[in-house]
């Protein structure tokens, strides 16, 4: 039997309608012009019918008109966090924390019903299988907008969700298609669905993805979902997609099957039917055919198939997105971020505008301001006294390729994915150049960020675009130049301020010697959230 606890009702409660007929009237009298107070009022709508005594029917069809509104309520309510670094503000962190009140607030309610049913409610007894699909439905939704928000969830939203997928299957309607307006006619909905689709999208390095793909990735695998084969053994083929693991009496997602130990409470994902499926979408991509053609939504073609190839990689591909094996390390090191932040660090002097006419001295007018004079460029304490600060942070493992780290302290600076940063472990002598891959704050309120390292030792430089007769157009920028690394075979790359490239366009590059090199943008190879890494060449 599920153990599923609920506060009693309460005869104070007074919600503003107690039937689907009421409910309607009020919808229709809502006011959704503003945002903020509309989801106020369904919140505390949905907390009051919560403790209201009614029948277990006459709630489970006020819900389901209730949640057509609200759904579409929480989506608009969540583009407020849109880009959002993290740890979020207090506005930010209150906005995330009544969306996430919302959908457990609207769970309680199905949760009541569920109850019902099970208590020999004859009016519920046929809508079982709705009804623990709704409730894993809706602890499906606080997992995904943890997860898209960058937040760590408590692990017992886990436990809710796989106690409800182990009770339909001991009764065996985990299968059984049930009326869900969020799923086409043609993929119908059921228990087994909703929870393979959030078991894969968190293991899909949702903290790595955008917005957008995340939005894409749950449109996909509300299609996908019933290809995948659940059982409780497995069969493994050295040429196909080895299978996912999960255990049902676990706080955990899916995991490899390398990293578990077998037992009945195990199911195990066949990934080769969505291998083939994900390969074929995006074959039939390169070949021509339009997304739309393919059931894939709006998107652009060539990133949809990036997208199908990253997807395939960190579902049914062990281990492939690690390029090498983390060890375990324990440092500390020093960070910064911004590539003004990471010029000054690396030089030990603050950057400057090496034409005097092209704008003011703002480094120089920023000492005058804070000390009254304009300060030595020898001294790194002096660099962090003009506001370029450097972060303590803990490496929890390494690689050749990137680490992860923690900071142990809650204040610092508001960080966000694909960020640059400049890190130097406490044994090194120079520092690591890399992009900010994914960022999450822990259960404790600390931050945990993987980063990925540019290849080559960084060189400062300042940069700016020329035009006609050699004559600069535009004030200098600091940037870096990564050197070629003939054991990887890349070429050298500039890392430019976001917005400064334009492909084919000539610009100048001033090392610290004070070295001229005139150079001609290539192309993009990476864009990141203030910078971009572009090829280049002599020209």
């Amino acid at each position: 039997m599920l153990d599923i606890k609920l506060e009693p009702t309460d005869p104070r409660a007074r919600p503003a309608f107690i039937d689907k007929p009421g409910c309607e009237v009020w919808l229709q009298q809502l006011q959704l012009t503003n945002l903020h107070q509309a989801h106020g009022i369904l919140r505390s709508q949905v907390d009051e019918l919560n403790l209201y005594l009614m029948s277990g029917l006459e709630r489970f069809n006020t819900l389901e008109l209730l949640c057509e509104t609200l759904i579409l309520v929480q989506a608009d309510y969540a583009k407020k966090l849109i880009s959002k670094k993290l740890p979020f503000s207090d506005d930010a962190m209150a906005t995330f924390t009544a969306i996430i009140a919302l959908w457990r607030g609207i769970l309680k309610g199905y949760q009541r019903c569920l109850v019902a049913c099970l208590d020999g409610d004859k009016q519920l007894e046929k809508l079982v299988a709705l009804l623990t699909q709704r409730c894993m439905r809706y602890i499906g939704l606080q997992i995904f907008e943890h997860q898209r928000n960058g937040y760590e969830f408590d692990a017992n939203l886990w436990q809710q969700l796989h106690s409800l997928y182990a009770f339909a299957e001991k009764h065996e309607f985990q299968q059984q298609v049930v009326m869900d307006a969020l799923h086409s006619p043609n993929h119908p909905g059921n228990c087994q669905t909703v929870w393979v689709k959030t078991l894969l999208v968190s293991h899909a390095h949702p903290d790595e993805l955008s917005r957008a793909q995340l939005q894409m990735l749950d449109h996909w695998l509300n299609q996908w979902s019933h290809v995948i084969e659940v059982g409780s053994k497995f069969s493994v083929s050295e040429a196909d997609a080895p299978p996912l693991a999960v255990d049902l009496s676990s706080s955990q997602g899916l995991q490899g099957i390398k990293i578990i130990s077998n037992s009945g409470e195990m199911r195990y994902f066949a990934m080769v039917p969505l291998s083939k499926l994900l390969r074929v979408k995006s074959i039939l991509l390169q070949q021509g055919q339009a997304p739309q053609q393919l059931e894939l939504g709006d998107c652009n073609s060539v990133e949809c198939a990036e997208f199908l190839n990253k997807l395939h990689q960190y579902l049914c591909e062990q281990n492939s997105y690690r390029q090498a094996d983390r060890h375990t390390v324990e440092q500390t090191a020093e960070l910064c971020y911004s590539l003004e932040a990471i010029y000054a660090h690396i030089t030990l002097k603050p950057f400057r505008q090496h034409n005097k006419e092209v704008g003011a001295d703002t480094m120089g007018l920023k000492q005058l301001v804070t000390f009254g004079r304009v300060l030595p460029d020898t001294n790194r304490q002096k660099i962090v006294d003009l506001g370029f600060n450097l972060e303590s942070w803990r490496i929890e493992n390494e690689s050749i390729s990137g680490a992860n780290l923690l900071r142990e302290e809650q204040q610092g600076e508001r960080i966000g994915a694909h960020q640059i940063v400049a890190l130097k472990a406490d044994d090194a002598n120079a520092f690591m150049i890399g992009k900010i891959s994914w960022v999450v704050v822990t259960i404790k309120g600390k931050l945990r960020m993987g980063i990925q390292y540019f290849p080559g030792l960084a060189q400062p430089i300042s940069i700016q675009n020329k035009g006609l007769n050699d004559n600069p157009t535009d004030r200098a920028h600091a940037a870096l130049l990564l050197p070629a690394v003939p054991a990887l075979k890349t070429p050298p790359s500039l890392i430019v301020p976001r917005n400064f490239f334009q492909p084919n366009h000539i610009a100048e590059i001033i090392d610290i010697e004070d070295r001229h090199q005139t150079v001609k943008l290539g192309f993009s190879v990476i864009k990141g959230l203030d910078f971009e890494r572009v090829s280049f060449t002599p020209a």
